[in-house]
C-alpha cells in the first residue's frame, strides 16, 4: 500500500527541471526546434504565416493537386532546415549549410513546377537535370526526417531504397527484378506514386488544416477552458481527481492530436492534484499517459494517421470518425472503471478543488469553445468535405473567440496561431514525405504481396495468428518511428495479409492504426509514459506498466472487430441493429470484467483465481459470439456473487 500511495507529508510539486525533462519527449516526437529572436523570428513568422494562409486558401480555392503537394513540400523543407538543427551543438545557431539546404528545398520544387506538364511525361525516361534534382530531393527529405524524427526513420527509408536496387541478388521470396536510378527517381520524384503520393497529399490538405485549427483553439484559450471545465465538472467525490484527468485528456487531446503533448500539458496542471488524492508517482503517470494516448484515438480529430485511412480507402473522414466512436467509448469506459476501482484499492481521498467559477458560471463564460468541436462534425454530417469542414471550423473558432476580450484572436494572437499551425505540421509532413518513398518502393517492387504471403504462411492461414503477427510487426515498427510513419509502413506491408484472409479493408486499416498508436505506451520507447514519469519523478518502466493497465482495452478492442464478422458492429458496420447493439453491450461488459481483473479489485480485492476467471470471462465476452457471451456472463457473475456473499458474511 505504501508503494501505491503518495505520502501525505510530501507536497507534490512539479519543478522547472522536471517540466524541461518532460518537454524533451515532446521534442523527441515533434523535433528539437530552435527558438528565435529578432529579425530571424520575424522572417520565420512571415514564412510560416504565408504557408498557413496558402493552405487555407487552397481549401476553398482552386489549386492543382500536384502543385499544392509541391508547394507544401517546398515550405516544409525550407522551414525544417531553419527550425531543426543538424546537431544539438547548433541548436542556437543557423549555419550556412542550413541556409543552403533550405534554398535547395525551394529549387527542387521550382524546377518541377516551371514546366510541369513536360516534367510529368518524362517520368519513364528522366533527363540529367530530372535525376539531379530528384536525387537532391530524396536526400533533402532524408535529412529533414533525420532532424525532426531521428535516425531510425531515416535508416528505414534508406533500407527500402537499397531494397529497390538489389532485388535480383536477394533470395526468394524477397527477390524482384531490381530498378536503376532512372526508374527510382522517376517514380519517386516525377509521379504521384512516391514522394508526392497519398501521405504528402494528406499532409498538405487534412493534417495542416487540423494543426491550424488546433492552434486557433489553443491561442483562443480553449485548452485552459477544457481543463478548468473538467476540474469543475468532476470534483466532489473520491474519484474526482482521476475523473478530471480522464475528461480533460479527452477534451484537450481531441484538438491537439498529440499523445505526448497532451500528457505533458495536462500533467503539469493535474499531477499535484493526483498526488494529493493519494496516487503514487507511477500510478499518476500511468493515468496521465493513458489519457494522452486517448487524444490520438478520439474523434473528431484522432491522430494524423486517421486522415490517411480515409485517403487510402477512398472513404469519407466522417466514416473514419464513426468507426472510431465505439472503440473510443470502450477505451474511456475502461479508464473510468480503473479510476473507480483504484479509488477503492488505493484508498484515494477526496480533495478540495480550487474553483474560481462554478461549472455553470464557467460554461456561461467560456462554453462557446465547445462550438468548434461540435461544428466540425455537424458540418461534415450536412455534406461538406472534411477539408471544408475544418476550414469552416477554423473560421468559427476565430469568430466566436471575440465573444470575450480575453479570448479574442486579435492580430498578434492570430499571427501566432497561423505560425504555430504551420510549424506544428513540419515533423509530420517530413515523415509523410519519407513514408511516400517507402510506399513508392512497395508499389514498385510488389513487396506488400510478398510480405503478406510470408505472414500468412507462418500463421498457417489463421486470421487469429495473422492478427497477432501483424500486431507484433506494427508494435516493433512503432517502437522506432512516429505513429504516422508506423501506420503507413505497416499498412502497406502487413495489412494486405489480413485483407487476403477475408478481413474487410477498413477493419484491417483500423487494426493497424490502433496498434500504431499503442506504441506510445509500449517500452522501450513509450514516449508518453516517459514524459509522464519525467513530470512525476516516478520510475518510467513502472509508469509504463500502469499505463498498460489503464490502456488494456485498447489492446483488446482491435481483435474484437477482425476475428468475427459480428465484431464489425464495433465499427458500426455490417450488422443488424439488434445484433450490433448486443455485440456492443457485451463488449462493454467484457471491458468491465477486464478492468476488474487488471486492477485486482471488484467488490473487494480479488485473489489469483478470481482474476483468472475474470480475464477468461472478459475475453469470452469481447469475442462476438452468443455461446462465448453466455459463458463469459456466467463466469463474471460467479466472481461477483462469490464476493457479494463474502462481504455479506463479514457484515453479519
Amino acid at each position: 500500500m505504501e508503494e501505491e500511495r503518495q505520502r501525505d507529508d510530501q507536497e507534490p510539486i512539479i519543478t522547472e527541471q522536471a517540466l524541461k525533462e518532460a518537454e524533451k519527449y515532446i521534442e523527441e516526437e515533434e523535433g528539437p526546434a530552435r527558438r528565435f529572436a529578432g529579425k530571424m523570428e520575424i522572417f520565420i513568422t512571415v514564412v510560416a504565416v504565408a504557408m498557413s494562409l496558402i493552405h487555407l486558401y487552397a481549401a476553398v480555392g482552386i489549386v492543382m493537386t500536384q502543385v499544392l503537394r509541391g508547394i507544401h513540400v517546398m515550405f516544409v523543407l525550407f522551414l525544417s532546415f531553419l527550425i531543426f538543427p543538424s546537431f544539438k551543438r547548433f541548436k542556437y545557431k543557423i549555419t550556412w549549410f542550413d541556409v543552403l539546404l533550405s534554398l535547395l528545398g525551394i529549387a527542387v520544387i521550382v524546377y518541377m513546377l516551371v514546366d510541369f506538364e513536360d516534367f510529368i511525361y518524362r517520368s519513364a525516361v528522366p533527363n540529367f537535370w530530372d535525376k539531379f534534382f530528384g536525387i537532391i530531393l530524396i536526400l533533402l527529405i532524408l535529412e529533414a526526417t533525420r532532424r525532426s524524427s531521428g535516425w531510425i526513420m531515416t535508416a528505414i527509408v534508406i533500407t527500402f531504397i537499397v531494397y529497390a536496387f538489389i532485388g535480383p541478388y536477394l533470395p526468394n521470396p524477397w527477390t524482384h527484378r531490381g530498378y536503376d536510378i532512372d526508374r527510382i527517381v522517376g517514380h519517386m520524384y516525377m509521379t504521384l506514386e512516391g514522394i508526392f503520393g497519398v501521405p504528402i497529399d494528406v499532409s498538405s490538405t487534412f493534417i495542416i488544416l487540423f494543426t491550424i485549427w488546433g492552434a486557433f483553439l489553443e491561442f483562443s484559450g480553449a485548452g485552459k477552458f477544457f481543463i478548468d471545465f473538467s476540474f469543475a465538472a468532476m470534483g466532489g467525490k473520491t474519484t474526482g481527481a482521476g475523473r478530471t484527468v480522464t475528461l480533460a485528456s479527452f477534451l484537450l487531446g481531441g484538438p491537439s492530436g498529440s499523445g505526448v503533448a497532451t500528457t505533458v500539458t495536462l500533467g503539469s496542471v493535474a499531477y499535484p492534484m493526483l498526488a494529493k488524492a493519494g496516487y503514487s508517482k507511477e500510478a499518476a503517470g500511468g493515468l496521465l499517459s493513458a489519457g494522452g494516448i486517448g487524444a490520438i484515438l478520439s474523434p473528431p480529430v484522432l491522430g494524423a494517421a486517421a486522415f490517411l485511412i480515409a485517403e487510402f480507402l477512398k472513404i469519407s473522414y466522417l466514416d473514419v470518425i464513426l468507426m472510431a466512436t465505439v472503440p473510443t467509448c470502450l477505451y474511456y469506459w475502461s479508464i473510468f472503471l480503473m479510476v473507480e476501482l483504484d479509488a477503492r484499492k488505493l484508498g484515494v481521498k477526496q480533495i478540495a478543488f480550487d474553483k474560481t467559477y462554478s461549472l455553470w458560471q464557467l460554461t456561461c463564460r467560456y462554453g462557446f469553445h465547445f462550438i468548434s468541436l461540435i461544428s466540425i462534425v455537424v458540418i461534415m454530417v450536412i455534406g461538406f468535405s472534411p477539408i471544408m469542414s475544418v476550414f469552416w471550423a477554423t473560421v468559427i473558432t476565430f469568430a466566436v473567440s471575440f465573444i470575450r476580450s480575453d479570448t479574442a484572436l486579435y492580430p498578434k494572437k492570430l499571427i501566432n496561431a497561423l505560425k504555430r499551425g504551420a510549424l506544428g505540421v513540419l515533423p509530420v509532413a517530413s515523415t509523410c514525405a519519407a513514408a511516400g518513398i517507402i510506399v513508392g518502393v512497395v508499389t514498385l517492387t510488389g513487396l506488400g504481396l510478398k510480405f503478406s504471403s510470408i505472414v500468412i504462411a507462418y500463421a498457417g492461414g489463421s486470421v487469429f495468428f495473422t492478427a497477432i503477427y501483424t500486431a507484433l510487426i506494427v508494435w516493433v515498427i512503432g517502437l522506432a518511428v512516429p505513429v504516422t510513419a508506423s501506420y503507413i509502413i505497416a499498412v502497406v506491408i502487413a495489412a494486405p495479409a489480413l485483407i487476403q484472409l477475408g478481413v474487410p479493408d477498413f477493419a484491417a486499416h483500423m487494426f493497424v492504426f490502433y496498434y500504431a498508436v499503442l506504441s506510445e505506451v509500449s517500452p522501450p520507447t513509450a514516449l508518453s509514459c516517459f514524459a509522464a514519469a519525467a513530470l512525476t519523478g516516478g520510475n518510467p518502466y513502472k509508469t509504463t506498466m500502469y499505463a498498460w493497465k489503464y490502456t488494456a482495452a485498447a489492446f483488446i478492442v482491435p481483435f474484437m472487430f477482425i476475428l468475427h464478422p459480428s465484431g464489425l458492429a464495433l465499427l458500426l458496420k455490417g450488422s443488424s441493429v439488434p445484433e450490433g447493439a448486443w455485440v456492443i453491450l457485451t463488449s462493454f461488459a467484457g471491458i468491465f470484467a477486464l478492468s476488474a481483473a487488471a486492477s485486482g479489485w471488484l467488490l473487494k480485492k480479488t485473489n489469483a483465481l478470481e482474476r483468472i476467471i475474470l480475464v477468461t470471462g472478459a475475453l469470452l465476452l469481447v469475442y462476438p459470439a452468443y455461446w462465448s457471451d453466455a459463458v463469459g456472463i456466467a463466469l463474471v457473475a460467479l466472481v461477483y456473487l462469490k464476493q457479494k456473499l463474502q462481504l455479506g458474511a463479514v457484515t453479519k
